[in-house]
């Protein structure tokens, strides 16, 4: 066994809640009713590239 590995039990861990961003404001995702729990978890994320790296950024 590597000896850096700290293992928890469960009650020895820190509950972490997790907020999001809905409708122009945050709020935690445990106060989401089924449904729209539902679709947080189905959510797709993605970077958008920004134009300030880009070669026609750099050529203007």
């Amino acid at each position: 066994m590597n000896k850096n590995v700290v293992e928890l039990k469960d009650e020895e861990r820190t509950h972490c809640e997790i907020w999001t961003r809905v409708m122009g404001y945050s709020r935690p995702v445990s106060a989401f009713n089924k449904g729209k729990q539902s679709e947080y978890k189905d959510r797709k994320y993605f970077k958008e590239p920004c134009d300030c790296c880009s070669e026609r950024a750099k050529a203007a």
